[in-house]
Formats: C-alpha cells, sequence, structure tokens
C-alpha cells in the first residue's frame, strides 16, 4: 500500500472505492471465512449463560500512541467492559468514522492491530461499517464498538454486593495510559519510555470468578481509580477509604503528574481492573493476580468503611478527600 494514498470522500460513497477500501483493509483483516461478509445482519450463537451487550466509542489522538493504537483500544475497551461485568466476549461490531485525508497506510496499521487485539482476546469482529467525513470535520479517525458475551449462570456481581470492611484492589500501576497519550501528543515538551496499559483484563477478571467473596470488579477508565471509587461510594451509602503508601503508580507518572499538576488517581487506565472482594477473598485474589504478568503490580488499596465519599489517606498519616471529576484534563484519552 502506497505510502501517499489517502482517504478521499468517495471512499465513502458506496460505490468502487468504498468496496475495495472495505475489501483491501477491514476484510484483509478482519473477515470471518464462515460469514457473509456482505451481509446486512449476521446469526449469533449464545449459549452456557446470560447474554450480556456493551457499546463504546473511541476517539484517542494521537491515533497510534506506545502500547497501541485506537484500533486496539476499541477491542480492549470493549472486551474490558464485559469482562469485568463476568462475562466471556464473543462478538464485536465496529464502526469506522473516518476523515478525508487520513493517509491509507496509517488506517491499514490500525486495523492490522484492532485484529490483533480481537485475536488475542479471542473475540470476533462479525459486523461492521464505514463512513468518511469531510476533512476538518473528524479527528483522523473515530471508533465505535459494540461488544456481546456471556456471563456464567449463579454469578453475580454488583454494588449492590459491597460490604462494610470489603477490600478494594488495583490489578496494578495507575496512570500509566493517561500520561502516555498525553507524552505522544508532545504539547510540554516532555518526552519518555512510558508505554499504556491498552490490554485486554480478561486473564485478570477470569482469575477471580470462582471466588465466593468477590464483590465488584470495573475497569478504571476515565475518571481512574477515583472514578470508580466514587461510584462505589454513592451506590453503597459508605466511604471508600484508600491508602497512599499502598496505591502503585510508576515514578514517570508521579513525576508527570507534579510538574503539571494532574492527579494519578483520576487518570484513565485502559488495562487495570478495580475489584472489591470480602477481607478473606482480598489475599487469595492477589496471589492469583501476581501470578499473572498483568497482575505482577497488583496492590490492595483501599477499604469500604461508614461514611460516605472518598478519603486518601495520604503517606504522613492525614487524609484528603478525593473530588470527583468536573474538567477533563486530558481530552481524547480513549
Amino acid at each position: 500500500m502506497a505510502d501517499d494514498l489517502r482517504i478521499a470522500l468517495s471512499h465513502g460513497n458506496g460505490g468502487r472505492y468504498m468496496r475495495e477500501l472495505i475489501e483491501q483493509v477491514f476484510e484483509r483483516h478482519l473477515a470471518n471465512p464462515e460469514m457473509d461478509t456482505h451481509a446486512d445482519a449476521v446469526p449469533l450463537t449464545l449459549e452456557g449463560g446470560t447474554p450480556y451487550f456493551t457499546t463504546d466509542g473511541f476517539t484517542v489522538q494521537p491515533l497510534e500512541f506506545p502500547g497501541g493504537s485506537i484500533g486496539s483500544l476499541a477491542v480492549h475497551g470493549t472486551v474490558n467492559d464485559l469482562a469485568v461485568a463476568g462475562a466471556t466476549p464473543r462478538y464485536l461490531s465496529l464502526s469506522a468514522l473516518i476523515e478525508e485525508g487520513l493517509p491509507l497506510a496509517q488506517l491499514d496499521r490500525i486495523v492490522a492491530d484492532l485484529a490483533a487485539a480481537a485475536r488475542s482476546s479471542e473475540v470476533r469482529v462479525v459486523a461492521g461499517d464505514t463512513k468518511v467525513v469531510p476533512r476538518g470535520q473528524g479527528g483522523g479517525l473515530y471508533l465505535i464498538s459494540a461488544g456481546v458475551g456471556v456471563k456464567p449462570p449463579g454469578l453475580t456481581l454488583g454494588m449492590a454486593q459491597v460490604q462494610l470492611g470489603d477490600a478494594i484492589l488495583v490489578s496494578g500501576p495507575i496512570g500509566d495510559h493517561g500520561i502516555t497519550v498525553m507524552l505522544a501528543r508532545e504539547q510540554f515538551g516532555l518526552k519518555g519510555d512510558l508505554q499504556s496499559d491498552n490490554a485486554s483484563v480478561l486473564p485478570l477478571t477470569r482469575a477471580l470468578l470462582d471466588l465466593p467473596g468477590l464483590r465488584f470488579m470495573r475497569d478504571p477508565t476515565r475518571g481512574g481509580l477515583t472514578g470508580v471509587a466514587h461510584e462505589l461510594a454513592r451506590a453503597t451509602g459508605m466511604a471508600a477509604r484508600l491508602w497512599e503508601n499502598q496505591v502503585p503508580v510508576r515514578d514517570p507518572v508521579r513525576s508527570v503528574c507534579e510538574m503539571l499538576g494532574y492527579d494519578a488517581y483520576s487518570l484513565a487506565c485502559e488495562g487495570r481492573v478495580v475489584a472489591v472482594l470480602s477481607p478473606e477473598a482480598a489475599d487469595v485474589a492477589l496471589s492469583r493476580w501476581w501470578q499473572l504478568p498483568s497482575g505482577a503490580g497488583a496492590a490492595r488499596v483501599g477499604v469500604m468503611e461508614p461514611g460516605a465519599g472518598v478519603v486518601l489517606e495520604t503517606d504522613l498519616g492525614g487524609e484528603r478527600f478525593l473530588e470527583e471529576l468536573e474538567d477533563d484534563p486530558l481530552p481524547r484519552i480513549c
């Protein structure tokens, strides 16, 4: 594919150029031989539990960043929403809104990255759509995905299950994705070798599903750890207490946050799990996560207690309330 070829409005007009774009980029990476790739709807087989459905949109800028791209992010973001609900992802759909002028070679790389993420997550992209918008009316590329999965019978997860004294766990260092994307924009003259945590959390969630004390799981994307903690506090009528000296934050993330005034607790993650478990199950959960490459940095970071809101217990023994986000410190982060 020549490097100078770019998306034109004719790639979205329903004619030859659109057919060639779909065949040469999307079908080449995503086609399923056993399905009619030209049908307007496809049949799905769902057995073994309760069907779960989710949908998400992705507008990250830049489109490619250390650790992934908008393509792999679209797969992982959708797969992870199903995984933390306790479901096994089965199928995805994909809608691509492409801006006129996007290099075809870049689009091909992104779709290849998307296909690789789908294969590694054992999920199939079975339906899709492409649209082309005029130059200046997009962001290069927007992706909208929907996912279908199956949750096994007898598994009950949710904030209604959370109890006083339950432990709050996080599966690894927070803030990697947010700071990586920010550095990739080169807005502040800062550089680093940090990589996004953009990944499927299926291994992490599957490791916990048989634990009787598992109450709740969530992937801390926009709003980060603070956002999930506030959801828990509002839904349960309890306080979520976090311990500053236990929350894993990489040194480069901490340094950038200190320089630019960001709060690592509110930064997006794209490959982490926040889980709430009974105190007895928490130790077992940590031991299981530590055996996984993606869970090596897991930690018990807090507890549900009487009160309200989100309280951070500082290294010095003091306390401060972590406020819920109002402004968006890093727009177009996912």
